[in-house]
């Protein structure tokens, strides 16, 4: 698929050069230079087309990853293919830039000749490639046995050994969501999303099979009886949510989600993210912001409200408030009532509103009044919106619940699951 990959510094100098195929020579290299890096005003697509030849690229840091194609590739594939090579570096090197890059320089031809074979992509999991490609600049652990470097080159799961062992066998899952919030001056919600992320830490023997279960509308819908199991404490109270756009880790058995929403898979060992997902439907938005904005000649006089909505057993956590001020303002006089400290910051034009910890269904409230200097030629203020950053243990502003997660092995130990919930701020964005 590709015959070449090239990688550049910042100023255009190949660091890196590897020919896979016949049909593409050394002075590519020089083509990709002048028609792109040195390109003035930059090149806005990641892939450009030169008569036959395909350049398809991405930086990082202050290197070039360039991937080259003679035929109709897979751009998809050849992206994904050269975050994983980005990926790969970071994990052996601790950063992938021109230094470690000079500084490893045999491991990097090692690899890429492991990675690609012919210019088809091959075994990129960290974890195997470490079992044999061995050098001066990488720590092993030990010798392995050439049988167990074949088994795991070659096998189905490249993403586990199978002489992993544990005293205690245990799996944490964390539930990570990020709520996007967009509202007008007037207090209508012009968006409300989540974003979200199931992320797992395996610390389990053997080669144990896992099966997990959400409340996952469709599937709660096909088992009714399912909705009645306990749930922890989360706001909301929705037996049943929508979750969209799922994207799986490649462990997860595709089919049997297909075919009746099951996700089971053989995790790899330590920490991964199993999924991601999106919900756009009956959002719990963890605070209600009213903010009373108002215009006095020389003065602006503010009101911020702010009402945690979660339970009241809950709270959140660095919680900081932005309320923007306008660009010409000198002073800033300044009441919280509730928890929390505010300050003026003139190189923000905002004052930064800091509370440690806000209790659910707590209220607390900023006054401000804003003294404003005269303007040779008076402006009207664009008044940014206020912008909030927060996290809150154990609550998931979609609804989400782990409703099980199960680990069959054939010693059939005992596992200990622990699962968690945590929602944070995306663009949590309020007009004024």
């Amino acid at each position: 698929m590709l015959s070449a990959v090239f990688i550049y510094n910042q100023k255009g100098e190949v660091l890196i050069s590897r020919l896979y195929r016949h049909d593409v020579k050394r002075s590519a290299a020089d083509v990709f230079r002048v028609h792109v890096i040195s390109a003035v005003g930059g090149v806005r697509s990641p892939i450009t087309t030169l008569g036959s030849t395909s350049f398809f690229h991405i930086r990082y840091d202050n290197l070039w990853l360039c991937a080259v194609a003679r035929h109709n590739a897979n751009a998809a594939l050849v992206f994904e293919f050269l975050y994983r090579l980005l990926g790969l570096g970071v994990s052996y090197f601790g950063r992938f830039d021109e230094q470690a890059v000079k500084n490893n320089f045999v491991l990097v031809y090692e690899l890429l000749d492991e990675v690609l074979d012919f210019g088809y992509p091959q075994n990129i999991e960290v974890d195997t490639l470490k079992l044999y490609v061995t050098t001066e600049s990488v720590r092993t652990q030990g010798p392995v046995e050439p049988p167990q470097i074949t088994m795991q080159a070659t096998g189905a799961m490249t993403w586990r050994r199978q002489d992993i062992f544990y005293k205690k066998n245990e799996a944490f899952v964390d539930v990570i969501e990020s709520v996007n919030l967009l509202v007008s001056a007037k207090g209508t919600v012009l968006r409300a999303d989540v974003q979200g992320q199931i992320v797992m830490r395996s610390f389990l023997s053997g080669m144990p099979e896992c099966k997990f279960g959400l409340n996952d509308k469709l599937v709660l819908d096909q088992h009714p009886a399912s909705s009645s199991t306990s749930k922890p404490m989360v706001a909301g109270g929705s037996a049943a949510v929508d979750i969209a756009d799922c994207q799986f880790h490649q462990c997860v058995r595709l089919g049997r989600f297909d075919v009746d929403r099951t996700i089971s898979f053989v995790p790899p060992d330590g920490e991964f993210e199993l999924m991601r997902y999106r919900a756009a439907d009956s959002v719990n938005l963890p605070f209600k912001v009213l903010p009373v904005v108002r215009e006095r000649g020389r003065i602006v006089e503010y009101e911020v409200l702010i009402k945690a909505n979660f339970n009241a057993k809950l709270s959140a956590t660095n919680m900081v408030v932005t309320v923007p001020t306008p660009p010409n303002a000198t002073k800033c006089h300044i009441k919280v009532a509730g928890p929390g400290k505010a300050k003026y910051h003139p190189e923000q034009n905002a004052m930064v509103w800091r509370i440690s910890r806000l209790q659910g269904q707590q209220e607390t409230s900023l006054t401000a009044v804003v003294d404003l200097a005269a303007m040779s030629k008076p402006a009207p203020w664009s008044r940014p919106p206020i912008s909030l950053d927060f996290q809150v243990l154990m609550f998931t502003a979609s609804g989400l619940l782990v409703r099980f997660l199960k680990v069959f092995e054939k010693s059939n130990y005992q596992s200990v699951k622990w699962v968690r919930y945590m929602t944070k701020a995306g663009s949590y964005q309020i007009r004024i």
